[in-house]
């Protein structure tokens, strides 16, 4: 993955992380070692120090997080990680080391991940969380996050880290098994998403229309919304050729930003109905 996922949490965990304002003495990551990783992220014109300022490195990190949160999270998301990843070259993690940041510190960021779909571990790696091991409300809260990402066309939220199903796949199976206790692990995906519309009361191009009454408006958008999950999901790259993508490798880069978009659309509406019902 090419970044970390940026919520308003992780931006103050984060920030707190490499808060050195109450030590005894300076800790690294130092201004400079800031300096590079925020102009890596393509950051530096938004960065408080570029525009003169002399702020501490916990507000001047906090303060691009939250105009990358704002204006451009993929950016934002590449700074995460990077901080992570300084922090810890640092020592950051490590309880015996100079540079150590203090449990609280950690352990807020942790909780700050736990909801987004990835885990922090202790000693600074962000992995995949499998979300079999999350409890419902936590498998929600990590869907959403997803959709989130979706809809702002991050490349990496079409697949769901940690399982072999894509996103709109994982909120159909996770809407079944919220309503039935259990999902057809063997049903294809029209199915599957046919199921989930139908135990949430959405509309599918299968249902039957009575001839003498208006169809509700709302249904041709709800018919339209499953053939374009299932259209989304034929472009899905089963072989594996496509070196990390989640879609064909003949796609151009904006079709299938525009597919994660629709993934997006589709998946937030059906969990919305689920969370509405």
């Amino acid at each position: 993955m090419q970044g970390a996922t940026l919520t308003d949490e992780i931006a103050i965990s984060l920030s707190q992380l490499i808060d050195d304002s109450q030590a005894t003495k300076r800790r690294d990551p130092s201004h400079s070692d800031l300096d590079f990783i925020v102009k890596k992220a393509e950051l530096w014109d938004v960065d408080p120090k570029n525009q003169g300022r002399s702020d501490g490195k916990a507000k001047r990190i906090r303060e691009v997080l939250y105009w990358a949160l704002e204006n451009d999270v993929k950016k934002g998301e590449k700074l995460v990680k990077r901080v992570i990843s300084l922090v810890k070259a640092s020592g950051g993690f490590r309880e015996n080391s100079i540079n150590y940041t203090g449990q609280n510190q950690i352990e807020n960021l942790i909780q700050a991940f736990k909801s987004t779909g990835y885990i922090l571990t202790r000693d600074g790696e962000i992995q995949p969380v499998i979300l079999d091991n999350l409890s419902e409300k936590e498998m929600g809260e990590a869907l959403h996050s997803y959709i989130r990402r979706a809809k702002q066309g991050i490349e990496d939220a079409a697949l769901v880290a940690g399982t072999g199903k894509d996103l709109m796949e994982a909120v159909a199976a996770y809407v079944v098994l919220k309503k039935m206790g259990s999902y057809p692990t063997q049903a294809n995906f029209p199915t599957l998403l046919g199921q989930a519309f139908m135990m949430v009361g959405v509309a599918t191009p299968h249902d039957k229309t009575d001839s003498n009454l208006p169809e509700p408006a709302i249904h041709r958008f709800e018919k339209s919304l499953y053939e374009l999950a299932c259209s989304i999901n034929k472009l899905r790259n089963k072989e594996g050729t496509g070196h990390g993508r989640p879609f064909v490798s003949n796609l151009t880069r904006k079709e299938a930003l525009s597919a994660i978009e629709g993934i997006g659309l589709v998946a937030e509406y059906l969990l919305n109905k689920l969370e509405d019902k």
